[in-house]
């Protein structure tokens, strides 16, 4: 019987286990987990967080039990992978107790994940100071909210996971002050300027610029000291970002690629024949550049996870790759993006123009309706649609989604422009926000194509 071993028990890990188990029902898995949690929603977290009465544990998609009793998987949890011999395919681990372990394999799958990014400054360790990245970080958050009286809450960085905390804080009746060394890096200036002026009205404190340099106890409280700027609270959330979890990979020899994730093909193929990756710690193809890039996201975790099922035995299924498309909400604001910005698409050589428009969600003799922001960015030699950013109290969320097609599928701006989009007033103006952006982004494409013709 060959032996299939995945190390990480999450996303991609156990989507590839189930996946396994269905149609090569001939394989023997192993699943190796460090922690007690698989399968869980993580991006979960900081709304459970917000609301006292749920249990962590309700974030839990399938537990451990199900996927042994059922499903027929050796799923080791509490079982720490060490190191991959790749000559003799052996992964070294740590189980129960720090006993040595041996597990040979015909296949391995890598899908470690990601870790969050930690800043080395003084401080760092102290209690009070946390992370959130697995579901045992929001198991510790949530206790330590309920066994301390948090009054103010410190968020160092300003990406995803410290907005989402910060609504979470705030519901939580928490006063929060974010700092950072920038705002939602990535995003078109006048969209992040939006959002920036949101969250001054919602009463959050901002520290733009504001690289935290230690932490440390002060009256009994935590101080983040930036500068000569000193933040007091009760927590502090550090949300700085995550990077890939390859080290394991790299000390076996396997090639990493950008941003030092794991180097796959369209496969999920390692420089290893006979070992895959997945998931966070993997990278993958941007749809519009065709360059590797590394964009951690859930759903190309799971898609992932299927993939390296499907192709262990032959190439079946390729993946064409990401496009960045997400989206968080912060409050009563969702804020959406997929593509490239202006930036990005010049540093991918091409001659970007760009536009950010105003509209309103309804129609506008429809009561209800909000402002709506959308930023569209083209290239001004093909005319191809390159990205699209969106902000509004509503509608932001599903409207990406459009564009994301429209990326994968390679569309010209002039060609989304003449997209048939549903329209009902309390839905959408006649003219949808994002063909307005659309029309407008033309105009601009054209006055290239105007002046050289002159």
């Amino acid at each position: 019987m060959e032996h299939f071993v995945i190390i990480g028990g999450d996303a991609a890990g156990m989507s590839a286990a189930s996946r396994v188990r269905r149609h090569h029902p001939d394989l023997d898995v192993t699943v190796l987990e460090q922690s007690r949690d698989v399968s869980y929603s993580a991006c979960g977290m900081p709304y459970n967080i917000a609301d006292p009465e749920r249990y962590i544990e309700d974030l839990v998609v399938r537990k451990a039990e199900v996927f042994r009793e059922k499903q027929g998987i050796n799923l080791l949890t509490g079982h720490q992978a060490n190191s991959i011999d790749r000559q003799n395919r052996v992964v070294e681990a740590d189980g129960p107790g720090g006993k040595a372990l041996e597990f040979s394999y015909d296949k391995l799958l890598i899908a470690t994940g990601a870790l969050p990014v930690m800043p080395d400054i003084d401080g760092i360790d102290l209690p009070g100071v946390m992370p959130l990245k697995r579901l045992a970080d929001g198991r510790n958050i949530k206790a330590y909210l309920a066994q301390n009286h948090v009054q103010d809450a410190v968020i160092i960085g300003m990406g995803y996971i410290g907005m989402e905390m910060c609504e979470a804080f705030a519901q939580l009746g928490i006063n929060v002050k974010m700092a950072s060394r920038g705002f939602l890096s990535g995003y078109n200036g006048e969209i992040a300027a939006k959002v920036y002026q949101y969250l001054q009205e919602q009463g959050i404190e901002l520290h733009e610029s504001c690289p935290v340099s230690s932490i440390e106890r002060h009256n009994g409280r935590l101080r983040a000291n930036c500068g000569k700027l000193a933040i007091d609270g009760d927590v502090v959330l550090v949300g700085i970002g995550v990077v890939p979890n390859s080290a394991m990979a790299a000390e076996a020899g396997i090639e990493l690629g950008v941003k030092g994730a794991i180097s796959v093909d369209r496969y999920m193929r390692t420089s290893d024949p006979d070992v895959f990756s997945a998931g966070d710690c993997a990278d993958a193809y941007h749809v519009v550049t065709g360059e590797k890039v590394w964009i951690p996201l859930a759903l190309r975790a799971n898609r992932g996870g299927w993939a390296v099922a499907d192709n262990l035995k032959k190439n079946i299924t390729s993946l064409d790759g990401v496009a960045g498309t997400s989206v968080f909400k912060i409050f009563d604001l969702e804020v959406a993006r997929t593509g490239l910005n202006a930036e990005q698409a010049k540093n991918a050589g091409f001659s970007p123009a760009e536009v950010v428009i105003e509209s309103r969600t309804r129609a506008h003799s429809h009561p209800g309706g909000a402002p709506i922001w959308v930023n569209a960015v083209g290239d001004k030699v093909t005319g191809r649609l390159l990205g699209m950013q969106i902000v509004s109290s509503e509608g932001a969320a599903h409207r990406i989604n459009a564009a994301a097609v429209a990326l994968h599928s390679g569309m010209n701006v002039e060609s989304f422009a003449q997209c048939d989009l549903a329209y009902a007033p309390p839905f959408s103006p006649v003219w949808d926000p994002m063909l307005t952006a659309a029309n407008q982004l033309i105009k601009k494409i054209q006055e290239r194509t105007d002046h050289r013709g002159i």
